[in-house]
């Protein structure tokens, strides 16, 4: 187990709208903000996104499974924001729920707003950590300096 301790810093509060790209517009967000380090808890709606729940098998390197949202769906969730080279890479697991069917993972592409979706991002402060390019998973995983 690796850890650093930071300090909350500035908190955005984001609305997207019926349509959004929601993983694109956190990037957006992360860039214009020079947020290097964050976390964000969702709650609304999602029509589209593809997302994995989980790898075919225990090898290495994982094979994801994938699945499509379609439609509507209530949505709510974590994840966090950290950087790999010149850009922002967004890390989210959620829960999406329509009628009585409710599905989890980690929402990776196509990611679209249904009439609205509530983000509040918490910048971290005092960390130094990075998404880097993992050699056996061939994944971008977090990465923590070493401090002493």
């Amino acid at each position: 187990m690796e850890y650093q301790v930071g300090q909350p810093g500035r908190i955005i509060v984001a609305r997207f709208n019926d349509g959004d790209d929601v993983l694109g517009g956190l990037e957006t967000i992360a860039r214009r903000e020079n947020l290097r380090a964050a976390c964000f808890s969702m709650v609304g709606g999602i029509r589209k996104g593809g997302y994995v729940v989980g790898p075919e098998t225990e090898a290495m390197p994982p094979v994801p499974v994938w699945r499509e949202l379609t439609e509507s769906h209530e949505a709510t969730g974590f994840g966090t924001i950290f950087w790999h080279g010149d850009q922002p890479k967004v890390h989210f697991h959620g829960a999406y729920a329509k009628h009585d069917c409710v599905r989890a993972g980690c929402l990776r592409r196509d990611s679209e707003a249904f009439l609205v979706l509530e983000v509040v991002i918490t910048e971290i402060l005092g960390v130094d950590a990075t998404r880097e390019l993992d050699q056996e998973s061939g994944m971008v995983l977090l990465r923590l300096a070493s401090k002493r």
